[in-house]
């Protein structure tokens, strides 16, 4: 985001408990939906390729506000942007918690995203503004300490309130937390001689992204299920295609865009910002995958699944600052060569999984996964950014991080439709299978009509229920693995990305990645 017009003073430790208690909650809830997801779907009756949309709803408002945020700021200033966007977020929440159908959450997510998409850069921008200059590291450690406990813990958390009471909780929770944050930011954030910008914010662009952005994203989430060729879905392809080709011509022609396209023309810059998008695909869509694997393959309560994520994380807040510590030392691109590898190689085992999998057999390709994830994560934004001239640093920043969200948006709805299709193509293939031909299918029967079925009316009919079950089951798994073997193989792309990046300038601070 680019610099504050004005400083801002009051105190520092409750501007700092503020700005943090609102970059938990907004980071924790992208993580906490994660473990509710197979909960959710059983409250509402949901189909599988149907459920991402309470992800990606989120993540799209994050895509659209985010822009908007730096000519926010400077209209509204700090405090009355930053309070606002905490009440959003909190009043979204407890509709959320309140929700009666997929729809109904899926518009409280959007709404909950835009509230959220504002708390992140807006938070980050407070605490640089507050602090001198030479304690800029320390607010940077500060606020990446909330950005990494949310992650954390959210998975846990949401797995107890589920565990004792419902997934409704996992929003509701955000009430307390919410109102007094809200309440300190009010507070104590001061911007003496604050005057509001009158710049003219680009809301041409705007719009085509906020039509652009949600009609491309319905296209992915339903295109496979209503059908590709159907009228709706070619209607709203077309839409996608329109506003977003004629969004990105109109930033490159405005003289004030709200995205500045014109910082694609520096070649390590472009690269690091498709690393980013692959990054958002793997991050977002590998644990949608996995969330999801618990759940309906390996029937985890929320709780369990909380606690792998728990051990996983774990080992990340030992080792991001151990690598941050010596990172300075290390050529950043080979860091980030490893950080990638490392990462698909645990989607690669993702990818093995099987329905007999122990706790530590789940465990450990997300523990790998941390591992690589730590060496990704702090030099690229500074490789990415640090060969741009400073006057291009605050919008290149925003749209740095504003394709992280978007490459997870994308890579969920990619997920959800890859999943249901590749589920039916497996369960045709080992359904064929199934004959008086095949001696195994043939075994399978008759154990099943020897065992469970054998008092029962028809043990014939008993036993092909449930070896269409299992085949189902089957079909699911291989789905699964599937998936997670796509993710690991585009990850992987990001190999050849690192070689355009240049080694970053020496002493260059970035205060608005993260």
């Amino acid at each position: 985001m680019s610099a504050p017009a004005t400083s801002i003073t009051g105190s520092k430790v409750g501007i700092t408990v503020a700005v943090m208690l609102a970059a938990v909650i907004a980071v924790l809830d992208i993580s906490i939906v994660n473990v509710a997801l197979s909960d959710i779907r059983a409250s509402f009756g949901t189909p599988i390729d149907q459920i991402g949309w309470v992800s990606t709803g989120y993540m799209m408002a994050n895509v659209v506000v985010i822009p908007m945020t730096g000519w926010l700021q400077r209209r509204f200033g700090y405090k009355r942007y930053f309070t606002a966007s905490i009440l959003i977020f909190t009043a979204a929440s407890i509709l959320c918690g309140l929700a009666w159908s997929l729809p109904s959450l899926v518009a409280f997510r959007v709404l909950q995203g835009v509230g959220g998409g504002a708390i992140i850069p807006t938070a980050q921008s407070i605490l640089f503004a507050r602090y001198p200059k030479e304690e800029h590291s320390m607010a940077g450690g500060l606020f990446g300490l909330g950005a990494v406990t949310g992650p954390l813990l959210g998975p846990t958390v949401g797995g107890y309130l589920i565990e004792i009471s419902s997934w409704h909780w996992i929003f509701l929770i955000n009430l307390p937390i919410g109102i007094l944050a809200a309440s300190l930011a009010y507070k104590y954030i001061d911007e003496p001689g604050f005057t509001p910008s009158t710049d003219r914010i680009d809301g041409y662009g705007i719009g085509l992204l906020a039509v652009g952005m949600p009609a491309l994203q319905y296209t992915l989430e339903e295109g496979n299920r209503e059908g590709w060729d159907s009228l709706e879905i070619r209607v709203l392809g077309t839409v996608a295609a329109i506003a977003l080709t004629t969004f990105i011509v109109h930033e490159l022609e405005t003289d004030k865009p709200v995205v500045d396209l014109r910082v694609f023309k520096n070649v390590s810059y472009t690269a690091g910002t498709a690393i980013n998008f692959l990054l958002g695909v793997a991050l977002f869509s590998g644990s949608y995958l996995f969330s999801l694997y618990c759940g309906v393959v390996m029937h985890y309560t929320a709780l369990d699944t909380g606690l792998i994520f728990l051990v996983a994380g774990s080992l990340q807040v030992v080792l991001m600052p151990l690598i941050g510590k010596f990172a300075p030392r290390a050529d950043a691109r080979l860091l980030l060569a490893f950080g990638i590898t490392v990462s698909s190689i645990s989607l690669w085992m993702n990818g093995h999984l099987t329905s007999e999998a122990s706790f530590m057999d789940l465990a450990r390709p997300q523990m790998v996964r941390a591992v690589g994830m730590g060496f990704i994560f702090i030099p690229l934004s500074v490789i990415a950014l640090s060969d741009l001239p400073a006057a291009q640093r605050g919008n290149a920043t925003g749209l740095f991080n504003l394709t992280r969200e978007l490459g997870g948006s994308i890579g969920t709805a990619w997920m959800g439709m890859n999943l249901a299709d590749s589920t039916k193509l497996y369960a045709s293939r080992i359904g064929e299978s199934i004959n008086v031909y095949n001696p195994v299918a043939q075994e399978q029967m008759m154990l099943i009509q020897r065992g469970v079925t054998a008092r029962l009316a028809d043990p014939q009919a008993s036993a092909a229920t449930i070896l269409g079950l299992r085949v189902q089951v089957q079909a699911l798994i291989k789905a699964f693995n599937e998936g997670f073997l796509m993710v690991a193989a585009m990850f992987m792309l990001g190999l050849g990305l690192v070689l355009l990046l240049k080694r970053p300038q020496p002493g260059v601070k970035i205060e608005g990645a993260h």
